[in-house]
């Protein structure tokens, strides 16, 4: 593996390098607050005490508002400590909609009808990784929101119908909106300067209601032994003032004349069910008493949640701006009331330093090389991926068997996440998205820690560990997969992505090494155990994240008796081998008991990668790995779909070169001994060649230097999977040549969708089959790389296929990495293809800079579709650019 790592800058000539090495040796904690609220706590699994899991039903959009979370917050702009002991959000109220903006709108898997889908427009436009310079951006519509006509028109569309957005609406002609900025500037670790800017865009005066809201996340109304304390808030003047047992003393305060607002983080039992309930104040009390005028704050000015309530009146096409301070001003017991917030000469210092220090940053981060347009698209992408960090809380067990005095559904015993009791979260982790997936998912997160690392190695080591403790780690070895079934298998990349980590922070951290690699172990012998029913080294694992690439729901039960071997189960563990194989290679080196662990990898690697020619998952006519359904009767199957999943294979690569070998002895003699005895392997274990310094070099693939080029030749064919803005997951070829299956008495078909597939095959957000994914994508591409740095310049392939064009395999990696990047980048005609026909993100001023991160892309034009904020991944072309630009 070949990573190029970052230009080292001295700390101490870059402020934000240096609070990160004070935060890494534990000298002053920057991260301690930063953007680790969610923008969506409704409608989780977390909040689903229902009886079938039915959590969108139970704990919808319209309950949000009035209703108590039991496990985190949400809101817009928020902020919050790492144990979201308190939380900050921006409240907002045009005047117009029958409720204050507190939180983003969207539509569940069955409002929407291509699933779960957020229905705003908001960007992340700049973070540091300690949160001390941030930028977040929202496009507010000034006329009445229109909740009613996005759930009725999206009701009456079906798969083959596009989504209807807000744009659709037309609520945004004319300008007719506000573009709301917030600011952040840290000016310690637990003082924050805010300065939000509200801009008028539309062409008439206009008023814009804008409440700085602080409240404490609610941990004294669950009834658990201990937690009945409750903090407090005070709103004076300008000013709101906490008191938590914890925490100290906090304060938010602001400039001008607001009225402070007061009420209760409590449910509004009366509103949802028309029973008491725990406060005559509760949470909605300030959005009721705004927007209807109701009695609904507490005169007293207390409570637990409290706003800042300003009434902007701001003319035609300008602007206002209001300065605000959230700072812990005393550990506990606080004493006297904290000193007025300066919010004069000293915020406009910490402002003005922090941005200059963020922009200082990020010049010693993205090459010079890099077009100015290509910049804004990595630190807007690392920008999300920051922002994308939230607080997460849950502890299964105490999920699984209720809080006092409130015992959950029976069949939730034996229901989802059961056999998980023993996970308990209370972290900041990166999220995929923080609207449509606001829970981590194992193995998005890998690819979110190589992104990351490139900013903040610590924390992506860090987040890479934390699915490995002893609280997520199942006993028997599983990663967690994410919230909706922690059971579920996501692909096997921990491995891979911490071996890029350390790379990526200079190839030294061989304690953060060891401890993945401990834990892994478990993890790989789980693989071993569960997933190759057969004992043949060809593995199952079921969906695999490819969701409905398949003809059949891979993750359900088989239309007919048999077992499911698949091509992208045995790629996968064939690299999961390799990488293993080199963190033991590295560790040897200074710990000579890991040479045993290294012939074990590699052995187990061989005979991974022959089972899938012996066991018939590659098709040698065809040039191509497939799945092969094994019938009870020992007959197989093979299902000829051209998908990723035939490609993974490529990913099981790596060399041993003369040095390894001159090191560990042992592995030498036992690859020798392996030739020798067991010629059969030499395919996957006996290319060798000389390499850059002349000496000899091994490749050990499971894809061998014949295979390589027949399997590229599908790859890099432009009727097939190349496209013009990288690899489509699935071949353009079934377009006209559809896959089709008779099993059961049922027949299974799969044919070539560039977008959302009409089938319902897989459910939720997963229905695609053709578009353009960014993770297999940069898996791919570094499989390139790593093919080139074995054969050099002397193997050179049609590019594309049929083309009459050779290149070498480093020139065709950066040629898709430069595809890719193209995805977000300004084309000739200054559009960006992620935003596909949508003219107002195209030609308008105020939008066509603003880049979101889509989950994945028209397989032909490149639009963006999915999740719109799924950073996590999708961040990953900031690695491209600066591997590009390097």
């Amino acid at each position: 593996m070949r990573v190029i790592t970052d230009r080292p800058t001295s700390a101490t000539s870059d402020p934000e390098r240096h609070r990160l090495a004070q935060a890494d040796a534990g000298e002053q904690d920057w991260r301690a607050w930063g953007p680790y609220l969610s923008e969506r706590a409704w409608g989780t699994v977390r909040e689903d005490y229902s009886e079938h899991g039915t959590a969108w039903d139970y704990f919808p959009h319209d309950h949000a508002r009035s209703r108590a979370y039991r496990w985190n917050e949400d809101g817009m702009a928020g902020v919050c400590d790492d144990r979201q002991t308190f939380c900050f959000a921006l409240a907002l109220w045009n005047g117009r909609d029958p409720i204050l903006k507190e939180r983003m709108f969207g539509l569940g898997g069955d409002g929407g009808n291509h699933g779960e889908d957020v229905k705003e427009y908001w960007w992340y436009e700049d973070s540091t990784p300690t949160h001390s310079f941030m930028r977040w951006r929202y496009h507010y519509p000034q006329a009445a929101f229109p909740y009613d006509e996005l759930v009725a028109v999206n009701a009456l569309r079906g798969r083959d119908d596009t989504e209807y957005e807000l744009v659709d609406t037309g609520i945004f002609d004319d300008d007719r909106y506000w573009a709301v900025t917030v600011d952040y500037a840290k000016a310690s670790p637990t003082d924050m300067c805010l300065l939000v800017t509200v801009a008028n865009r539309a062409d008439e005066d206009a008023t814009l209601h804008v409440l700085p809201t602080l409240w404490f996340r609610n941990t004294w109304a669950w009834g658990l032994p201990g937690g009945e304390r409750v903090p407090q808030l005070v709103g004076s003047g300008s000013r709101l003032v906490g008191e938590h047992w914890v925490l100290g003393q906090l304060l938010l305060e602001g400039d001008g004349d607001p009225t402070p607002l007061l009420c209760d983080n409590e449910t509004n039992a009366e509103r949802l069910w028309g029973l008491a309930g725990r406060s005559a104040y509760p949470k909605d009390g300030i959005n009721d008493h705004v927007v209807a005028g109701a009695a609904t704050v507490n005169p007293e000015r207390t409570g637990t949640k409290g706003a800042l309530h300003y009434v902007l009146d701001v003319p035609a096409g300008g602007q206002r701006q209001i300065r605000l301070r959230l700072a812990r001003t005393a550990p506990p017991p606080a004493g006297d009331p904290p000193a007025p917030a300066d919010l004069g000469d000293g915020f406009d210092t910490v402002l003005w330093a922090r941005r200059a220090e963020a922009n200082r940053f990020f010049d010693s981060v993205i090459p010079a090389a890099a077009t100015a347009d290509e910049a804004l698209v990595a630190r807007q992408a690392i920008a999300g991926l920051m922002w994308g960090k939230q607080f997460y809380h849950f502890d299964v067990k105490r999920w699984l068997e209720g809080d006092p005095g409130s015992p959950p559904p029976a069949g939730r015993r034996h229901g989802r996440n059961s056999a998980w009791w023993h996970m308990n979260s209370f972290d900041v982790i990166s999220m995929p998205d923080p609207w449509e997936y606001p829970w981590y998912a194992a193995w998005d997160l890998a690819f979110h820690c190589v992104t990351i690392a490139r900013v903040d190695p610590a924390f992506a080591k860090e987040q890479l560990l934390l699915l490995l403790r002893e609280w997520y780690l199942h006993p028997n070895g599983q990663i967690p997969a994410y919230e909706w079934a922690f059971g579920d298998v996501n692909p096997p990349v921990h491995a891979w992505a911490a071996l890029k980590v350390f790379e990526i922070d200079g190839s030294r951290d061989h304690e953060f090494l060891a401890r993945v690699m401990h834990k892994l172990l478990l993890n790989f012998t789980w693989w071993v155990n569960r997933k190759d029913t057969g004992g043949n080294n060809v593995f199952e694992g079921g969906f695999l994240g490819l969701d409905n690439v398949g003809p059949f729901d891979r993750s359900a039960a088989l239309p007919v008796a048999g077992v499911l071997e698949q091509s992208d189960g045995t790629g996968w563990m064939g690299m999961y081998a390799l990488n293993l194989l080199d963190m033991a290679i590295v560790l040897a080196e200074h710990d000579r008991a890991y040479v045993d662990t290294a012939t074990k990898f590699f052995e187990h690697f061989a005979y991974i990668a022959a089972a899938a020619y012996d066991q018939g998952l590659w098709d040698d006519e065809d040039a191509f790995f497939y799945d092969v359904l094994r019938l009870a009767d020992g007959t197989q199957v093979p299902l000829k779909v051209r998908s990723v999943v035939g490609l993974l294979p490529l990913a099981a690569v790596t060399r041993l070169t003369a040095r390894t070998m001159r090191r560990l002895p042992e592995l030498g003699a036992r690859l020798r001994w392996f030739l020798t005895n067991r010629p059969e392997y030499a395919e996957v274990i006996g290319a060798r060649r000389l390499g850059p310094d002349g000496r000899q070099q091994r490749l050990l693939s499971m894809v061998g230097p014949e295979q390589v080029v027949r399997l590229l030749a599908r790859m890099l064919d432009t009727d097939e999977f190349l496209s013009e803005y990288g690899l489509r997951t699935l071949s353009r070829a079934h377009l006209d040549k559809p896959f089709t299956v008779t099993l059961g008495g049922q027949e299974f078909s799969v044919g070539y969708e560039p977008a959302e597939s009409t089938s319902g095959l897989f459910g939720g957000n997963s229905n695609w089959r053709g578009p353009i994914w960014m993770p297999t994508n940069f898996l791919l591409i570094s499989a390139l790389r790593d093919y080139a740095a074995f054969f050099g310049d002397d193997l050179q392939v049609e590019y594309p296929t049929r083309s009459g064009v050779k290149r070498t395999l480093d020139e065709i990696a950066d040629d898709l990495s430069a595809r890719l990047i193209s995805l977000f980048t300004r084309d000739g005609w200054g559009r960006r293809p992620i935003y596909g026909a949508a003219q107002l993100f195209q030609t308008h001023p105020d939008w066509r800079d603003l880049i979101c991160f889509p989950e994945y892309f028209h397989g032909d034009n490149g639009a963006g579709l999915g999740a719109w904020h799924q950073t996590g991944w999708t961040a990953l072309v900031a690695d491209l650019i600066l591997t590009l630009r390097r």
